[in-house]
């Protein structure tokens, strides 16, 4: 499915590129297109360094507690 979406989008951004070289383009829309894109690519970072930040957490705990058992063995 993903793959589909790729193409579909990248086929669009030909028509709106062939367009572009004929000027037939509305620079408001394309600048509310290029906003949109950058608000979510924001929201995708934030979220995926929330999640890299717990995942240390747990990776962190996860190793002092595998320190303590492995004391236990000496």
């Amino acid at each position: 499915m993903m793959e589909f979406l790729k193409k579909a989008t990248e086929w669009v951004l030909d028509k709106e590129e062939e367009a572009a070289k004929n000027c037939r383009i509305d620079l408001n829309d394309l600048q509310k297109q290029i906003d949109l894109i950058k608000n979510k690519r924001d929201a995708m970072q934030k979220e995926c360094e929330e999640n890299l930040s717990e995942l240390e957490h747990i990776l962190r705990r996860l190793e002092v507690i595998k320190a303590k058992e492995e004391s236990c063995k000496r």
